[in-house]
């Protein structure tokens, strides 16, 4: 089963060719956010770790900016990722503009993982095929720890590491 969900994504074909500028990373709360698929695929190859996909609305999702104050930004989350996944963030913002190619990767990603809410986390493996064509395979999703209170933090990294601990 897991083997159906490996294919090869190349939606970005026209997205990479287009040579308009992508901001590469941002640092927040301490720690390293990259947008660029080609970079990430790059950094996932060279220390063989995951990519964690964090799908939000920046400028309007009241559930993304929790899940960041609640998770993202306590020490426990920090250090999990720093020694385990590749962070990047997928922006949907309705307010700010994003480049072009920037707005153009992020939907054809939103798409291929099916997201239909935010925030979504998607936790995947990625090589890079060509400089056109990515193997992604999705290890799996999660989202706000619902039903929690006060430890959300504890909640999020027991299921990220259930999503990681599997093998695809």
């Amino acid at each position: 089963m897991a083997r159906l969900y490996k294919v090869l994504f190349t939606a970005l074909l026209l997205i990479l060719s287009s040579g308009s500028h992508m901001p590469a990373q941002e640092k927040k709360d301490g720690l390293e956010w990259y947008t660029d698929i080609t970079q990430i695929a790059q950094l996932s190859k060279e220390t063989k770790k995951p990519v964690f996909a964090f799908f939000t609305g920046s400028d309007w999702c009241g559930w993304c900016h929790k899940l960041r104050a609640d998770v993202m930004s306590k020490p426990g989350f920090k250090a999990w990722a720093q020694k385990n996944v590749i962070l990047m963030e997928l922006d949907f913002p309705r307010t700010k503009q994003l480049p072009e190619q920037l707005t153009k990767q992020n939907a054809s990603l939103q798409q291929f993982f099916r997201v239909q809410g935010y925030p979504t986390v998607w936790i995947f493996n990625i090589t890079q095929d060509s400089a056109t064509k990515f193997n992604i395979v999705p290890k799996g999703s999660l989202g706000y720890p619902a039903g929690n209170p006060g430890k959300e933090e504890q909640a999020f990294l027991h299921t990220a590491d259930s999503i990681l601990n599997r093998k695809v």
